[in-house]
């Protein structure tokens, strides 16, 4: 299956997709090329404050001010998500990903970034070998949608799945509608 690039799309977790690490997720890819894909979960957050992890960023971060369970790659890593005012291109902190969203350096102040509106960081990542996402897509475990700048700064990061999967409409929407949190009640 070829596809062209998915970076900057949503990929959101159907069903069929057992996998604990990605139940009802929402992925953000940060890239898709044909190295693989690498993207960061956007509905998990953690119970870890940005105020003791990274506290210039913390006055920035989207509420909930938490770090967010990005995948299960490299945990100890983090990546920022921020979204800018559109003023200017955003420095050299940032690095564009689609509208007014992009990657953040952690490493520099954020005050070095010119329009930043919030940031919101994540704790590992998920990624993908070359063609193992395609895979996973010509076998249905996820949907490519294409992503709105306030997904990855959702406030109820806990309806995210069935929000994104309902402003799509037809067989999405149904599914965001009846598909049961625990399928064995179904």
């Amino acid at each position: 299956m070829s596809l062209g690039s998915l970076r900057g799309r949503l990929l959101v977790a159907t069903p069929p997709l057992t996998d604990p690490n990605f139940d009802r997720t929402v992925v953000l890819l940060l890239e898709h090329n044909d190295d693989g894909a690498v993207g960061v979960v956007v509905n998990r957050p953690s119970g870890t404050t940005l105020a003791d992890a990274l506290p210039d960023w913390h006055p920035h971060a989207a509420p909930p001010a938490v770090a967010f369970i990005g995948g299960p790659v490299a945990t100890d890593a983090l990546i920022g998500v921020a979204r800018l005012d559109g003023a200017g291109p955003g420095g050299e902190l940032f690095t564009p990903l689609f509208l007014n969203l992009g990657t953040v350096d952690l490493g520099g102040d954020p005050l070095e970034l010119p329009g930043l509106v919030s940031v919101r960081v994540f704790a590992g990542y998920a990624g993908w070998a070359p063609g193992q996402l395609e895979s996973e897509l010509e076998a249905g475990a996820w949907v490519s949608l294409e992503a709105e700048t306030s997904d990855a700064f959702v406030g109820d990061p806990a309806g995210l799945w069935r929000a994104v999967l309902a402003r799509q409409g037809g067989e999405l929407a149904v599914l965001a509608r009846l598909y049961p949190d625990d399928p064995s009640l179904n």
